[in-house]
């Protein structure tokens, strides 16, 4: 909203200073604060709001040390993640721009399973909350909608290549005058490759004359699969006090690099990477999103005063992987989220290994002492704070290789 405002203060009214909304970088820097102010000043009201509603955490029995004392602490705190996020992008994002929209649709749609989910099994005292069935329905429901706008929505372009016409100098700023080939594609980014972009519309060349046209048949469930993949993972992630918000705040700015140089026709071409028109706008959203990550951390970090649930965990994952997506920078999430993968690796060995070794050994085995991964460390011995630092770490030399990604090809 301020974004439209100052735009006619700038172009109708010309008053002086107004014209600074226009950039990007200076409405992201006012969404970090804002976003940061929202979720640390607002955090603990709704913290209180959500203890005397009695909103509070069932602890599982899983022998795990100081688990008992987490038990009746609030839990939806995922709330304060989307207020945090949404109040911002309203006030200071490109609202018609088509990726935003998306990204506010992710937001909502997702947070929506993941209150659900919530409210079944705090009010209804069903351990299991919503049937695993129903969530991912709603995951592909979601991946169904993401998919057929950024694949049929005209304003979902890239551009492959560029002509340099001349170099002007406008504003002190260099700006490259170019004739851009904006095309409608289903390519993306292979990481650590040169000439590193694939059309995911070439696995039906087979099919002969005009098979660009039926791309989608690829590209839709491609989008589904990635976007239950890492709502999940963020989901799992989400069991010592810290452990995903960080994380996810760690992989979210490594995001919003890409989305700015990406977004950038001046850095797309010095870094001869694939230049998405448009897309640069969800930098806005990038840092509001990442704002209220580290915002919630303020409440989050141990001992935890609130836990974001189901429905912050399920956000954050549908998020980050629909940025991934827009971006074409799908193929880099296990980098990018290597802390998600791994956690859910761990699980998916675990339950695999335990059935195989039942049905051939007459008792099942385990890989790890315990599953998702950081439960492993628990039982190990490690303390909730040293994981999460550690982990932290990790995630942060997986954003260091993943920006590495942009040259070292």
């Amino acid at each position: 909203m301020l974004y439209y405002l100052f735009e006619y203060l700038d172009k109708s009214l010309d008053v002086p200073g107004t014209g600074v909304f226009q950039y990007i970088t200076f409405r992201s820097g006012l969404a970090v604060l804002l976003s940061l102010l929202i979720s640390t000043i607002f955090g603990k009201r709704i913290i209180n709001f959500l203890r005397n509603q009695q909103v509070g955490e069932t602890v599982r029995e899983l022998g795990l040390e100081g688990q008992t004392q987490k038990a009746g602490t609030p839990t939806m705190g995922g709330l304060i993640i989307i207020m945090a996020t949404l109040i911002p992008v309203i006030m200071l994002a490109k609202l018609d721009n088509i990726y935003i929209i998306l990204l506010v649709v992710t937001t909502l749609w997702m947070g929506t399973i993941g209150f659900i989910d919530d409210y079944i099994k705090i009010f209804k005292k069903d351990k299991e909350g919503l049937k695993g069935k129903f969530k991912v329905i709603g995951q592909v429901g979601l991946g169904l909608i993401v998919g057929s706008v950024l694949y049929f929505n005209p304003g979902v372009t890239v551009r492959k290549d560029t002509q340099r016409t001349n170099i002007l100098q406008q504003n002190t700023e260099t700006m490259i005058s170019s004739v851009p080939l904006e095309e409608k594609s289903t390519a993306t980014t292979i990481p650590f490759f040169k000439n590193n972009e694939f059309d995911y519309a070439d696995l039906l060349s087979f099919l002969g004359e005009g098979y660009e046209s039926w791309a989608w048949l690829i590209f839709i469930p491609i989008v589904i699969f990635i976007i239950t993949a890492v709502s999940n993972g963020a989901n799992l992630t989400d069991g010592i006090d810290g452990l995903a918000a960080g994380t996810s705040a760690i992989s979210v700015l490594t995001l919003g690099i890409f989305t700015f140089v990406s977004g950038n026709i001046i850095f797309s071409n010095y870094l001869n990477i694939m230049y998405i028109p448009n897309s640069g706008e969800m930098t806005v959203f990038i840092s509001a999103f990442v704002g209220a990550l580290i915002g919630f951390l303020w409440y989050n970090s141990y001992p935890a005063a609130v836990f974001m649930g189901d429905t912050g965990s399920l956000t954050i994952g549908g998020i980050i992987a629909v940025i991934a997506i827009a971006i074409r920078k799908e193929l880099l999430i296990p980098v990018i989220c290597g802390i998600f993968l791994a956690e859910n690796l761990s699980v998916v060995l675990q339950v695999s290994y335990f059935k195989y070794t039942k049905k051939k050994f007459g008792e099942g085995r385990r890989i790890f002492l315990m599953s998702p991964l950081h439960h492993h460390y628990q039982k190990k011995g490690y303390h909730e704070s040293k994981i999460v630092t550690r982990f932290w770490i990790v995630g942060i030399l997986l954003a260091i290789l993943s920006i590495v990604t942009l040259k070292l090809r």
